[in-house]
């Protein structure tokens, strides 16, 4: 009899093989112990770490969908904004196609006298004068930060060379690291302007152009980012005082490049996707006609038309510059968009998994709890 106890009391004690599978499942898929048999589970238990960790996820994905939300709202404005310097730069080519044309023009009457225009007076260099373009914005890869590298490393080879330097900052990127700078010095703070005009490029003429006449600096040079394509850009120096006659431009070494040679850039779609294809124009520079009389000296037209030559190359570079800044944002906004995208996928499989592990829990505690009374 006392045997037939122990074998009954065994028996009841021992799990079935369905709770013991359920036991092994229920300790990989959730930490959470299963619930005693003996009392009901209470309803006014706090909240269980898989579900707090279930809002978490969701919040988290929300906010990944609002931040895409808004990077692909920035791509396209900074895609509209690009739109708009293209057209900036296509209504100034008239103005100078023009200007160019009147220069070729009295430097081939001026080819054999000895001119003297201050703005092309080549002098020994003593000090020079940096223009650094930078952007207003942030948000835009590391446009801003490759343009301030080579104004250090040109700082650096001035200092080489054992020249004197100033610097006149345009942007206000540039300002506010200069700023915390102060052992560099400054010569003038100026922004360009979300669309740079000739109003903008006109307050850097006049401060470069009274710098120079003033023999303050004996060079300037011009530091600004290049556009290229939607996907690169190239920070640049160029020679901007003294002009070459013809105004041509010049980089730090001297190669020289025609005034009349000009690259456009076009915003295209190919493929349902933004390109931007260059093309190179030729200025036509026909010749005045031969009976063709100057009311006055041509010195001193060419004295009056260089300014507005430099003040014309400082407004290309800015709309340049503008534009390499927009097409690093896209770039910026679009890697921003497709990261985000990956991460929400990433977010949403891990949810899933959650959510599907506390299903499978929750079932298999049903199944305990009616093994449990049987």
């Amino acid at each position: 009899m006392a045997c037939s106890n122990l074998t009954t009391m065994y028996l009841s004690s021992k799990p079935s093989l369905s709770d013991s599978s359920s036991l092994s499942f229920r300790s990989v898929l959730n930490p959470l112990p299963l619930p005693n048999h003996n009392s009901s589970p209470s309803r006014s238990s706090s909240v269980s770490p898989i579900q707090s960790s279930l809002r978490e996820l969701r919040d988290r994905i929300d906010s990944v969908k609002n931040t895409q939300k808004i990077t692909e709202a920035m791509k396209l404005v900074a895609a509209a904004k690009v739109r708009r310097a293209q057209e900036a730069v296509v209504n100034g080519r008239p103005f100078s196609e023009t200007l160019v044309e009147v220069l070729y023009n009295i430097n081939e009457q001026l080819q054999t006298d000895d001119i003297d225009v201050p703005l092309t007076k080549i002098r020994p260099v003593k000090k020079v004068a940096l223009v650094v373009v930078t952007g207003d914005r942030g948000l835009c890869g590391g446009f801003n930060n490759f343009i301030i590298k080579k104004a250090e490393a040109r700082i650096k080879e001035l200092q080489g060379l054992g020249l004197d330097y100033t610097v006149i900052s345009v942007g206000k990127k540039g300002n506010s690291y200069f700023l915390r700078r102060p052992y560099i010095p400054v010569d003038k703070y100026l922004e360009a302007g979300t669309l740079p005009t000739a109003k903008e490029a006109q307050a850097v003429a006049d401060d470069v152009f009274s710098l120079f006449i003033s023999e303050e600096v004996d060079k300037v040079e011009l530091l600004y980012t290049k556009f290229v394509s939607l996907v690169k850009s190239e920070p640049v120096i160029h020679t901007l005082l003294p002009l070459s006659p013809k105004g041509e431009i010049c980089d730090i070494n001297g190669n020289c490049v025609d005034a009349a040679e000009d690259e456009l850039f076009r915003l295209t779609t190919k493929e349902g996707k933004l390109t931007v294809e260059r093309e190179t124009f030729r200025t036509p520079t026909a010749d005045f006609s031969p009976i063709l009389q100057f009311e006055q000296d041509p010195v001193q037209i060419l004295d009056a038309l260089l300014p507005l030559y430099l003040n014309s190359q400082i407004l290309r570079a800015l709309q340049e510059s503008l534009a390499s800044e927009l097409a690093a944002r896209m770039s910026a906004m679009s890697s921003a968009s497709d990261n985000a995208s990956d991460l929400k996928k990433s977010l949403s499989m891990v949810y899933n998994r959650k959510r599907q592990a506390k299903i499978t829990g929750e079932i298999l505690e049903i199944v305990a709890g009616a093994n449990g009374q049987d």
